[in-house]
């Protein structure tokens, strides 16, 4: 650890603000994940220029974290900053038919805002496990509903610190993918358009939804949510599940029993396990179904 780099920091942020060796397993959905050199909690934007310019200046890697419920980080964890963007800048303001939120926002307070508020159309991502700023770099979807589908705007920050608006077009929302996500911006805030509506209905709607997360989706386990991408014209799970892996496990890493689209920490797994399995999962169903899976979870660190 360099002790100046770390003053400069606290210069910036405060103490209370810059972490050392900080254990990733404490931020991530998984439990999983070794320490990271540094762990910042900027609150302002003028913060994280200033910690970007500093890790461009002394040529240190960087990752931008929300509440981590995508992510695997190493059991070596990760040489470089983290800089975590949750709930240190996750205001919500609504708007008329509009809600204004930060990167650090969970899907659920917003969904719990615009229900509040009457808004219809953010239903979908009530149960997601996510921050706003990560729902914008994979366009997060589920229940049919997408971000591309109520997103008006996002305030973003380049590798330079300068700081753009982009509109819903020029977001280049795709599966799982955006221009913040392609071309390495930060999320600030997005501005998300909604309908009026009924709120009895948006609450009967979240019930339901909730209901089918619960029922079908091992929410009882750590994990990282939907382990793989859905392969055009398949079901991960399916295939998996075809593949008699259900309950397959390496070290503490499982399949789950109730998804199969699910990888789980069913206790003690470490990220090896959890990539390891992976690994076996998807040569399975290569080698039975001729399908590639690709990963949904983001990989932090040396595996």
């Amino acid at each position: 650890m360099n002790q100046e780099i770390r003053q400069r920091f606290c210069a910036l942020l405060g103490e209370d603000k810059v972490r050392m060796e900080e254990p990733m397993d404490r931020h991530t959905t998984f439990r999983i994940g070794g320490p990271a050199d540094y762990f910042l909690l900027p609150e302002t934007v003028e913060e994280i220029r200033g910690i970007l310019d500093i890790c461009k200046k002394e040529k240190m890697p960087y990752f931008i974290l929300g509440n981590g419920s995508n992510l695997l980080v190493s059991d070596s964890g990760f040489r470089g900053v983290i800089i975590q963007m949750y709930r240190n800048m996750s205001s919500i303001t609504v708007e008329g038919t509009r809600i204004h939120a930060e990167c650090g926002a969970l899907l659920s307070s917003i969904a719990a805002a615009a229900k509040t508020a009457s808004l219809t159309g953010f239903e979908f991502a009530g149960g997601i496990p996510g921050t706003l700023g990560g729902a914008v770099v994979m366009n997060a979807g589920a229940y049919g509903g997408e971000m591309k589908d109520v997103l008006e705007k996002v305030t973003v920050m380049d590798q330079d610190g300068r700081i753009l608006t982009l509109t819903a077009e020029e977001l280049q929302m795709g599966y799982r993918t955006s221009i913040v996500k392609t071309a390495g911006y930060l999320v600030l805030e997005a501005v998300i358009a909604l309908k009026e509506g009924k709120q009895e209905e948006i609450r009967d709607r979240m019930r339901e939804l909730t209901e089918q997360r619960t029922s079908k989706q091992p929410l009882e386990y750590p994990s990282a949510g939907s382990t793989f991408k859905r392969p055009e014209g398949y079901f991960a799970g399916k295939l998996i599940m075809d593949c008699g892996l259900r309950g397959y496990r390496v070290g503490g890493a499982q399949v789950s029993e109730k998804h199969c689209g699910f990888v789980i920490n069913a206790g003690g797994a470490t990220a090896a396990d959890v990539r390891t399995l992976m690994q076996n999962v998807s040569d399975r169903v290569q080698e039975k179904f001729g399908v590639v899976l690709e990963p949904e979870v983001k990989f932090l660190g040396e595996f």
